[in-house]
């Protein structure tokens, strides 16, 4: 059996000590989310070091999520109305204390309801979700991980779109530049034939997961996975190696302690 984790990171500073937090998801080769992992299971690595794992915790734990919907013209062939559809079947199986929001993606990107415990706006916008304007899907993936990077817990961000960008302002080099010194775990969907290179590149480098569906009836499936993924993770902190003071990028490698192991994790964070 294969075994997938993905991981991102945030770096504290407090009282001198750089305490590094990852949130880990570890599924089995069927994408089923594998519990039972004791700290001693993970291994964790920066700039090539281990690292002493310090705090170890697995469960459900808050989660702040952004969902982004490309609803440029193009998507009136997907059809908009079922994914609209499956949007709202994924928001309404989240916990309750979970936050949402949705963004709406077009030749401008609205935030359509902002993120609150409350599924309400979000539910009643996926009703009046219509075709507009062209898709600037690189500009919208900053804004949305803007909007959603201040909340406090875990946070993600889950983008559906049927192509590739158009007139973003953003280049795909900028883009991945920024993101991966985020802490938003991205979840890439294309749906249709052609998917983005940048998808499954945002999903790598944030420790998140690409998928493309052949059409709108597929997307459930795809967004059962990525709740099933989220509902149970692992919480490892460490404070890091010395390091001489250094600051700037700093490589993470998390595995697990198994034979059978595959890991997929995010690829580090920025050190000040």
């Amino acid at each position: 059996m294969v075994h997938e984790m993905a991981a991102w990171t945030r770096a504290q500073f407090t009282s001198g000590v750089d305490l590094v937090e990852v949130y880990a998801t570890v599924s089995d080769s069927r994408g089923a989310p594998l519990s039972g992992l004791a700290r001693d299971d993970f291994i964790v690595e920066e700039d090539g070091r281990r690292q002493e794992i310090r705090t170890f915790s697995a469960g459900q734990f808050p989660l702040a999520l952004a969902v982004g919907i490309d609803r440029s013209f193009s998507m009136a062939k997907v059809g908009l109305p079922a994914v609209s559809r499956s949007v709202r079947g994924f928001l309404s199986a989240l916990r309750p204390d979970d936050q949402t929001m949705l963004v709406g993606i077009g030749s401008q990107t609205e935030v359509f309801a902002p993120l609150s415990h409350d599924r309400r706006p979000a539910l009643e916008a996926l009703d009046h979700l219509d075709p507009w304007g062209t898709t600037a899907l690189y500009d919208a993936t900053l804004s949305a991980v803007a909007s959603i990077e201040p909340a406090s817990g875990r946070r993600a961000l889950i983008l559906i779109s049927d192509g590739t960008d158009r007139y973003s302002q953003t280049t795909a080099t900028a883009l991945l530049d920024r993101v991966r010194r985020k802490d938003v775990l991205i979840y890439p969907i294309a749906v249709g034939k052609t998917r983005d290179a940048v998808f499954v590149e945002m999903a790598t480098v944030t420790g998140g997961r690409s998928f493309q569906v052949a059409n709108a009836s597929s997307l459930p499936a795809a967004l059962t996975a990525i709740a099933d993924e989220l509902r149970f993770q692992y919480l490892i902190g460490y404070v890091p190696a010395a390091q001489g003071g250094r600051s700037g990028w700093r490589s993470i490698q998390v595995r697990v302690n198994r034979p059978d192991a595959r890991v997929r994790a995010r690829d580090g964070y920025v050190a000040p």
